[in-house]
């Protein structure tokens, strides 16, 4: 009996250890599916889904809850092909909105998973005053709650086992007529100190703590310079979802420079006032809109006057949102013109959208506006690595490449110049 006995205490301890590790493992790495399902729904989401509200798109946390999880890989990944396949699943959902869902085929199972997590989990609530109604849950949380309970039940169990073989052994040896000496008991404090005094302990403790810190440094040394979904305040509210949504207002019209030149550059107030010198929006009371204002106080302009006061001018101080480090060299133009078929096939862009969504992305429903692309060294060259440029061949640039290329091979002479190294832009960028 005493043999038993000393094989189930070892066997408690590693019940108890496994449970704790498990508990553990499965916390933190519920904790990094919603951290990673956040960051991309920012990314990729935001802009058409809200959690727990309709905006373009159906409110994502009854959504998620209610459709199978294989549905919604498939939906998000290509939701296009889904429809066109006959899916009647798909095709309905399709009905929420006229507006069609972007396709998104570079993203994994698993980042989309992610996703669906984050949707589930939602935001934390914020706290409620004392009698107020707290919206319940329901199943968003059921599975990490379920795991969470059956871990806590067998600790329970395990402890309650323990304590009754305790007594069965008393009992056995009480009636074999054994004196049993009285347990001396041990305070708290000292039970602690005993328990650091294991090494096992110690190294276990240690293991967690090495693995959580490397983890959490590990993520946050990625995320060093990343700037998705920074949304700085502006010092005017300009909407891109009036002008370039509703209103359609081609891009190019404000951010010329995309298509000519390495700069998309801002436009000049000038430019606004083409519009909004006979567009003012005026309120009730017959007041010109303050952001309106704002436009005409920047130029020195009086509206019932229609005349231009110098002294007045002021600059508008814009916040820069896309900002790339200055070692990195990029054109807007080679890109935007050059790059145009290839980009829009890559990203899975809709023939009536500027390519400019592949980088910025749904900048018409955007009220204001966000970084939407990590635009980190990886982003680019994952774009570059599957981009098909193979129908360029009858581009000047690639053409000349590929003369280049032939030339080689005949052992003929090839000089940078010929490679474009006499273009300013290689040196003086």
């Amino acid at each position: 009996m005493r043999n038993i006995s000393l094989g189930f205490k070892k066997f408690r301890k590693s019940a108890m250890i496994l449970a704790a590790l498990s508990f553990f493992i499965v916390t933190v790495s519920k904790a990094q599916d919603v951290a990673e399902g956040k960051t991309l729904f920012t990314a990729k989401c935001k802009s058409c889904h809200a959690l727990d509200h309709d905006l373009t798109g159906p409110a994502l946390t009854p959504k998620v809850n209610e459709l199978d999880e294989a549905f919604l890989i498939a939906w998000i990944r290509d939701n296009v092909s889904l429809r066109a396949s006959g899916n009647k699943q798909a095709i309905e959902a399709a009905k929420f909105s006229p507006s069609e869902m972007t396709t998104f085929p570079n993203l994994s199972d698993d980042q989309i998973k992610s996703i669906i997590a984050y949707a589930k989990a939602g935001e934390p609530k914020k706290e409620v005053a004392v009698g107020a109604a707290v919206k319940d849950e329901g199943a968003s949380s059921l599975s990490i709650v379920g795991i969470i309970a059956i871990i806590v039940l067998s600790i329970v169990v395990l402890v309650v086992l323990g304590r009754a073989i305790k007594v069965l052994e008393r009992l056995i040896l009480e009636k074999q007529g054994i004196e049993i000496a009285e347990e001396e008991n041990v305070s708290l404090v000292t039970g602690v100190k005993g328990l650091f005094k294991n090494k096992k302990f110690v190294f276990f403790t240690v293991l967690c703590l090495v693995i959580v810190l490397g983890s959490f440094g590990w993520m946050g040394m990625w995320e060093t310079g990343v700037h998705t979904g920074y949304q700085p305040t502006q010092p005017i509210k300009f909407s891109h979802e009036l002008h370039a949504g509703i209103n359609q207002i081609d891009c190019q019209y404000c951010h010329s420079g995309a298509f000519k030149s390495k700069n998309a550059t801002i436009p000049s107030l000038n430019v606004c006032m083409n519009c909004h010198k006979n567009v003012q929006a005026r309120t009730e009371d017959g007041q010109i809109s303050p952001e309106i204002q704002k436009i005409y106080n920047a130029l020195g302009y009086d509206a019932d006057k229609q005349t231009y006061d110098k002294t007045k001018e002021k600059l508008i101080e814009w916040v820069r949102v896309h900002n790339l480090p200055d070692f990195a060299y990029f054109n807007h133009s080679q890109h935007v013109v050059v790059g145009e078929e290839a980009i829009r096939k890559e990203k899975g862009l809709k023939p009536t959208d500027p390519v400019c969504f592949a980088c910025h992305g749904p900048v018409n429903t955007m009220e204001e506006i966000y970084q939407y692309s990590p635009l980190t060294m990886k982003w680019c060259i994952n774009c570059h690595k599957e981009a098909d440029i193979s129908n360029k061949k009858n581009d000047a640039f690639y053409a000349n490449v590929i003369a280049a290329h032939e030339k080689i091979k005949k052992g003929e002479k090839i000089t940078p110049a010929m490679l474009g190294g006499l273009e300013c832009g290689k040196c003086h960028y």
